[in-house]
């Protein structure tokens, strides 16, 4: 049975628990439960701190895990590590920065952090000589209690720097939501964990397209053809008036009002869209 840790509760939680349902797998979880077994799949899901998966994952306590990038490169950046990123989704998105209560130089200055280990290589890169405070938590009241100049953490919307009267100086790294193996997993289990990734990729695909129907001029469809090729070339079909077909394809969601406009203009009609629920390439 393969393993897998996800974050018990918080930001990754809820985009961790959409995705594996979104995939198909069956499960029952409680605030109580530490664990939950995949009713039609050799999968256990097991809930940790999302900053602890990463070295629960290293030591092989679980094959597998959902963290934040940030909480990966912390975490095994000075160990024999045996991990892999094999998947980046598209949720969980933040970013690593140092702020402070005004714009300063960070030049032997005091910077508190939870993340000494990505600080301290960022400062070595940068070649600046700052002293790094470790904390565990609370960091953006450092400055406050006057135990720092600086922080350097974890930012989203940017909300609580500003309710502390923080502004950021600069960003050390972008992060997102990562799935994470461990490099030793049996071969019996890589069968199993590519069956799972199948799963969850065909649902991340599927977030990346939307699918449209529409009709249109026969005399247009050379060009409609080059705007929307979908995955090899767009379905074609014979409309009662021989002068306009019917065209079924796909257009990529970051792509989509564009591609929508340009179709119009070639004299498409009628355009419907749906969404995709998995795209199994």
């Amino acid at each position: 049975m393969l393993k897998i840790a996800i974050q018990k509760s918080g930001r990754l939680s809820d985009n961790s628990f959409e995705l594996l349902k979104k995939s198909g797998f069956e499960f029952e979880t409680s605030k109580r439960n530490l664990s939950a077994k995949v009713n039609n799949f050799p999968l256990e899901i097991l809930f940790f701190r999302t900053g602890d998966i990463p070295e629960i994952v290293n030591d092989s306590i679980v094959d597998i895990g959902i963290c934040g990038e940030n909480s990966t490169i912390e975490k095994i950046s000075n160990k024999s590590n045996f991990i892999k990123i094999i998947e980046r989704f598209d949720f969980g998105k933040c970013r690593l920065s140092i702020s402070a209560p005004k714009k300063i130089n960070i030049e032997n200055k005091k910077i508190a952090t939870s993340y000494p280990e990505t600080l301290g290589k960022y400062l070595k890169k940068k070649k600046i000589k700052a002293e790094i405070v470790k904390l565990s938590g609370s960091v953006e009241i450092a400055p406050k209690l006057k135990l720092a100049d600086a922080i350097c953490d974890l930012v989203s919307t940017g909300s609580t720097l500003k309710i502390n009267g923080l502004i950021e100086l600069e960003t050390i790294l972008h992060s997102n939501a990562v799935l994470i193996a461990n490099k030793k997993i049996s071969e019996e289990k890589k069968e199993i964990l590519d069956k799972f990734l199948n799963r969850i990729r065909a649902v991340i695909q599927a977030q990346k397209y939307k699918y449209i129907l529409m009709n249109a001029p026969r005399s247009a469809l050379k060009n409609i053809q080059k705007l929307i090729p979908g995955l090899k070339n767009p379905t074609i079909s014979p409309l009662s008036d021989s002068d306009f077909v019917s065209i079924a394809s796909v257009v990529e969601e970051n792509k989509f009002w564009e591609t929508i406009e340009k179709l119009k203009s070639c004299g498409a009609t009628g355009i419907l869209v749906l969404p995709i629920e998995k795209m199994i390439l």
